[in-house]
């Protein structure tokens, strides 16, 4: 399994024009930080969690060439505006792209993007075959995957496990429930908004606390916002076992 990690930021933490932080000026490229969103390949399939604002340009980036479904995390729009851009995957593979998610989100969907699913569609529209999850494991083809309920204050949102790694995002608390069903992972990318409190979002302490709960052999952080500092400073002052997530990183399980 490989995943790439196409965006690590939040809509709080990609740069901004006319923003003097030292995050916007960094000459780092792993202070760059789209929109959140991993692809993974694995078993001959290609998925990616969460399609941003900054999607065509992550794919485009990574090269991915196919893709066999998107699924969702929940409905905010820094994960899905760019759900419209599948297009281009329709129209290379000449199939409509599977779509997973709650059917909160999926309908939160077909009102955002009400042209994609109206009765008379005007030519080239994305083409989707929507598919409502449960909360139970499901399978794209051979792949198995378990949605892991999270909450992002009192919205609940679907973490996922594929095999050994597991990924979480837009959380601020996770039930032990939710935890017996991570542990075991061998990576688990999560994510950690800034070092101050926020209501929603784990800060990095939280999220160090619960990267010690789960018990991962390496653990990435993401979402990351202009709050978190810069890459390196920040990620020198991690255990051993965490890092500090950038896009284009690639984790090989």
């Amino acid at each position: 399994m490989i995943v790439t990690v196409l965006g690590s930021g939040t809509s709080q933490g990609v740069p901004v024009i006319g923003c003097d932080c030292p995050v916007c000026t960094s000459l780092d490229y792993r202070d760059k930080r789209l929109r959140s969103s991993i692809h993974i390949e694995t078993s001959g399939k290609s998925i990616v969690i969460d399609s941003g604002p900054d999607f065509r340009q992550q794919v485009l980036r990574e090269r991915v060439k196919s893709l066999d479904a998107l699924i969702f995390t929940h409905e905010h729009k820094d994960h899905t505006a760019g759900m419209d851009d599948i297009r281009s995957f329709n129209f290379l593979q000449k199939k409509d792209m599977p779509i997973y998610g709650d059917p909160r989100v999926l309908n939160q969907l077909k009102q955002e993007f009400s042209y994609v699913f109206a009765e008379k569609k005007y030519p080239g529209v994305p083409q989707v075959e929507m598919k409502a999850l449960d909360g139970s494991p499901f399978l794209i083809d051979n792949v198995e995957i378990t949605p892991i309920e999270v909450m992002h204050y009192r919205l609940p949102v679907y973490g996922y496990r594929i095999k050994d790694f597991t990924y979480i995002t837009d959380a601020k608390t996770i039930s032990e429930e939710s935890i017996e069903k991570i542990r075991g992972s061998k990576v688990v990318i999560l994510n950690a908004l800034q070092k101050t409190d926020h209501l929603s979002h784990l800060t990095l302490d939280e999220a160090l606390e619960m990267a010690e709960k789960i018990g991962a052999e390496k653990t990435y952080l993401t979402h990351l916002s202009h709050k978190m500092g810069k890459h390196q400073e920040v990620d020198s002052q991690l255990p051993d076992h965490v890092s500090i997530a950038y896009d284009g990183l690639k984790i090989e399980l």
